[in-house]
């Protein structure tokens, strides 16, 4: 990897207090995750957080799901995919890694 593309991958630190507090459009900025319409149309998929090989970070959301489903769940997802110390998910919600 050319060393202007590590520079462009890099990821600003992050703490738990900002993920939990700064507006979910913004934070998706900063951290350059680049966020996708998933045609996923089954209840208990809520989204997933990827990391492809070259580094992005793309986030998966299904449709049609409320402000705040939306919002919650990309800060639960983000939290667990980059390794912050954060609260559990909620059951009966569940993070899978793969």
């Amino acid at each position: 990897m050319q060393s202007s593309e590590a520079a462009t991958l890099a990821r600003p630190a992050l703490s738990t207090n900002h993920l939990l507090d700064a507006p979910l459009d913004e934070l998706l900025i900063e951290l350059r995750v680049e966020l996708h319409r998933s045609g996923i149309k089954d209840p208990g998929f809520f989204g997933a957080l990827m990391r492809l090989s070259d580094g992005r970070l793309i986030l998966s959301m299904p449709v049609g799901r409320s402000a705040f489903e939306r919002d919650t769940t990309a800060r639960m997802l983000l939290a667990q995919g980059l390794g912050l110390d954060a609260p559990p998910v909620p059951a009966p919600l569940e993070v899978s890694r793969v």
